[in-house]
Formats: C-alpha cells, structure tokens, sequence
C-alpha cells in the first residue's frame, strides 16, 4: 500500500503544483490534502523537492518507455509517427498538470534532477526523431529535432487549449501534428 500512497500524495502534489506553483504549496497544505500532517509526508519522501523531482522523472519515464513500446508495434515509419503523437496526446489531455508542473516548475528541481530528467527528455525526442527521420527521409536530422520541438509545443498546450470535448481535441491535435510533421514545408 506504500507505492499506493505515494502515487496518492504525487497526484495530489501535482494538482497542487500546478494550480498554484511549486513554491506557493507548503508541506503543511500538501498534508491536509491527503489527510496527514505535513511532517508525515517524510515517511514518503524526503522532501518537497524530492516529490517534485520523482513526479517529473516518472513522467519523463511513462513517455520513454510507452513511447518506444508504440513504435515497436507499428506497421510503418508513418504508423510509428502517428502512434506516437496520438501517445502523447493521449497522456496530454489525460495529465494537464503534470505537463502545466513541468513546463513551469523546471527550475525548482535540484541540478542532478533536472540532468536527469533531461536526459530522459533527450531519449524521448530522439525516440520521434528517429520515427519523424524514417517517414521522412527527405529531411535532415536537425530539421526533424526542429519540427519534433514544436510539434511538443502544440501538443503540450493542453492545460490551455483543451476547450472542446476530449475526444475532438484528441482527434484535432493529432491532425494538426500529423500534417506539421510530415508537411514537405520549405526543406
């Protein structure tokens, strides 16, 4: 039940984080919200920051892994790109806060947390190069890592777009970064 309730405890720090900002929540008010004192939360984690780092390294790990488990399966460098950018809308639409805590509380991780989870970012992006790179191969590496770059921008804008139902904004996304990744554009 432990894995249970830190699963609990970061769900609800999430929540948190990104509807008032990482440094705006107190330990004391995290406490509450899951129905413990803010000093128990240090027989979960070590700290604040400790939650913070494991939330994002986790959810750098989800995107990694299901990812590359995605593309395993598909038929063709075309279906592993769609499979992809319909994984990512998925988790986009499903996690708006997670995405809303990473884009902004990025800086309150500690230096070896963010290495991490930047390197994790980095496999995770050369994961959709490689897939962009094989249904285009037209395109250089850098015009992929680009186009790859702001295809995240325009998926990763769901804790402010996302004002339609969940199944019409999935399907909007997902032709919207379809055609931007494998538009011809001016390369």
């Amino acid at each position: 039940m432990v894995a249970g309730r830190r699963e609990q405890i970061l769900a609800t720090a999430a929540q948190m984080f990104a509807a008032r900002g990482f440094h705006a929540v107190s330990v004391d008010e995290l406490g509450d919200a899951v129905g413990v004192s803010g000093p128990a939360l240090y027989r979960h984690f070590a700290s604040k920051e400790a939650m913070l780092a494991e939330m994002l390294v986790d959810i750098s790990e989800r995107l990694l892994g299901e990812g590359r488990a995605r593309i395993a399966s598909a038929q063709s460098p075309r279906q592993a790109l769609r499979t992809l950018v319909g994984w990512h809308i998925e988790f986009a639409l499903g996690n708006p806060e997670l995405i809303t805590v990473q884009l902004r509380d990025w800086a309150a991780l500690s230096p070896l947390a963010r290495e991490r989870v930047r390197k994790l970012q980095g496999r995770y992006v050369e994961v959709w190069v490689e897939a962009l790179m094989a249904a285009r191969p037209e395109i250089d590496e850098a015009t992929a890592r680009a186009s790859v770059h702001a295809a995240f921008g325009l998926l990763n804008s769901t804790p402010h777009s996302a004002r339609i139902d969940r199944a019409t904004m999935h399907a909007l996304l997902e032709r919207m970064a379809m055609a931007a990744l494998l538009s011809p554009g001016s390369d």
